[in-house]
């Protein structure tokens, strides 16, 4: 246990940024974000437990010192260059989204504790080794045997049918992930001592044996009975709805000032001019408006087995020799020839079910492994028209450009990482090759973008209500199967993945949200000869990670003021 007075010191009243005159520069404003940045990441390392009061306070004491601090930059805001000005508003409003990311987590914690009411005990025990308090193994042992006991009482209410009953799918499914990762940090815990205190071997080993089968136990039976996930299969979804609230919250960080309605409205109407874009190419193709018949044919026209690396391998070239051919986006010479490409396995296929990108390209490809049908619908599901739009979204112009920019060009900013700027990037550059006639495109080329971007619309709409309690997993699935045109399997990894909690709520809506942005910024200041087309590219790589609306006032130098609100309505400004 850590002693009172540790615990008072510990939560002491921060003072390392108190008394701190601002300078009034660029260097300043990026010093404090490096300082915070490498700040957090220490305390969140000495306190790696998730659901630590201790880490909670710790981060929030942390964060509103620096927010009070930062106030001082108020007074002379307006003396600040822009970019200074940026920086301050950047960090301003990451701290503020971190602060009520710690209550929101707070409070869906507090609604499995009743599942977990043992947890207190392990985080005392695994923190007091953080801050390497002697040990004394017979109260250690002690502590493990009130662990066994609680374990056992709640086994005894889950396989009760009325508890099962009162339980919400997701706080179960919260619960037995938290006591998965609290199982991992009392093994740490056990072999920081294991073998180096004599004493401990010998109070501790037993208890400690029984406590960690006991948190498996207890992981599967909450999967099992409160879930209906059983032992060994992870088929089903169930993800964690956060609510209109919360998706208000989530829309103030990312500067979208739109309601989860009006988000929804936007992606409907932009379904609806994929699938009038889908019919024309349809048509094209000699199948009239039968674009599901069009879409089946593009997906039988994969590469045999074995190909598909030299395949990815030539629609990179193809997309690098486009925009530089064009002057469209500064290409340097070493993202251009070290890039590298690794082959996604089946288990990560089942989340991940096409290519993924950044620093390399992983292909989704099948394997022996996989049985014949599995096989089928990965292979139509990365068939050669997907695969186009496909490369040139992960590599070249979309995210291996984006990421080896940003990881040269202010740095700092990667903090304020967003899917909007992102994602959308990537997406933006579909849009410009879609609209861009040199860009040569047959009709199944066509289809095979207007999937993703058809793909895309269903995102914002089933990820927003999925949120609001208007959509369950499998209602998510259907519509990707039967409106969009997926495989099953591939719309079922696509889901998972949206709702698994490895991604922000607002992750999936950021590609086709965050693509119309820079559209509609591109044409404001490409449009009025702000910059050319090039430099506006350059210039938002170059800038780093930040909202849109944010980069949208960078780039046409607008005022800018220290409680800077949303307002940029820019789905009307791209029509």
């Amino acid at each position: 246990m850590i002693p009172s007075s540790l615990s008072r010191s510990f939560t002491r009243p921060l003072t390392s940024s108190q008394n701190i005159q601002p300078e009034l520069s660029e260097s300043t404003l990026r010093g404090l974000i490096e300082r915070i940045t490498e700040d957090l990441r220490d305390i969140e390392a000495f306190l790696p437990i998730k659901i630590s009061t201790r880490r909670r306070e710790r981060i929030r004491e942390f964060l509103t010192a620096e927010l009070n601090s930062l106030k001082q930059y108020e007074r002379d805001f307006q003396r600040l260059n822009q970019e200074s000005q940026v920086d301050y508003l950047l960090i301003k409003n990451y701290m503020e989204r971190e602060l009520r990311q710690l209550d929101l987590d707070c409070k869906q914690d507090e609604k499995a504790s009743a599942l977990i009411p043992f947890a207190t005990i392990l985080v005392d025990l695994c923190e007091a080794r953080a801050f390497v308090l002697p040990i004394n193994s017979q109260e250690a042992a002690q502590k493990l045997f009130e662990v066994q006991v609680g374990i056992a009482e709640v086994i005894e209410k889950v396989e009760n049918e009325s508890t099962a009953q009162s339980i919400e799918k997701p706080v179960a499914f919260r619960a037995a992930r938290t006591i998965d990762a609290l199982r991992d940090h009392l093994n740490e815990w056990y072999l920081f001592y294991k073998g180096y205190d004599p004493s401990f071997d010998w109070w501790v080993s037993s208890p400690y044996g029984i406590v960690e089968k006991g948190l498996q136990n207890i992981s599967a039976i909450v999967r099992d009975r409160l879930v209906g996930i059983k032992a060994g299969d992870d088929g089903a979804i169930v993800g964690q709805p956060i609510g209109r609230e919360g998706l208000l919250a989530d829309l103030r960080a990312e500067m979208i000032p739109y309601s989860p309605e009006e988000l929804i409205s936007i992606g409907e109407k932009e379904f609806d001019w994929c699938i009038g874009e889908l019919k024309k190419a349809s048509s094209c193709m000699g199948l009239k408006s039968d674009w599901k018949q069009a879409l089946e044919k593009v997906k039988n026209e994969y590469v045999e087995a074995g190909k598909q690396t030299q395949l990815v391998k030539k629609l990179f070239n193809e997309a690098v020799e486009f925009v530089e051919k064009h002057d469209l986006v500064t290409v340097p010479s070493v993202a251009k020839n070290a890039w590298q490409m690794f082959m996604m396995s089946p288990e990560r296929q089942r989340v991940n079910p096409f290519f993924l990108g950044g620093d390399s390209i992983i292909v989704s490809y099948p394997t022996d492994t996989m049985d014949h049908e599995a096989k089928l619908m990965s292979m139509r599901g990365n068939n050669v028209h997907f695969a186009r739009a496909t490369v040139f979204h992960e590599m070249i112009p979309g995210h291996h450009l984006q990421m080896h920019v940003n990881a040269r060009s202010k740095p700092y900013r990667r903090i304020f990482d967003s899917p909007f700027s992102v994602e959308g990037w990537a997406l933006y550059w579909e849009f410009l090759l879609w609209d861009d006639e040199r860009f040569v495109k047959t009709p199944e080329n066509r289809i095979g973008m207007l999937f993703w971007r058809l793909h895309r619309c269903a995102r914002i709409i089933f990820s927003i209500k999925f949120h609001l309690g208007q959509m369950a997993p499998q209602e998510c699935i259907d519509l990707l199967v039967n409106a969009v045109g997926h495989e099953y399997a591939t719309a079922e990894g696509e889901v998972r993945r949206s709702l698994s909690g490895e991604y922000s709520p607002l992750y999936q809506i950021g590609y086709m949200v965050g693509a119309i942005q820079i559209h509609a910024m591109r044409k404001e200041v490409v449009g009025q000869g702000i910059m050319s087309e090039k430099i506006f590219h350059d210039t938002f790589l170059k800038e780093n990670r930040m909202p849109n609306e944010i980069m949208r006032a960078l780039m046409l130098g607008k005022k800018l003021y220290p409680n800077y609100r949303p307002s940029w309505r820019f789905y009307s400004d791209a029509k």
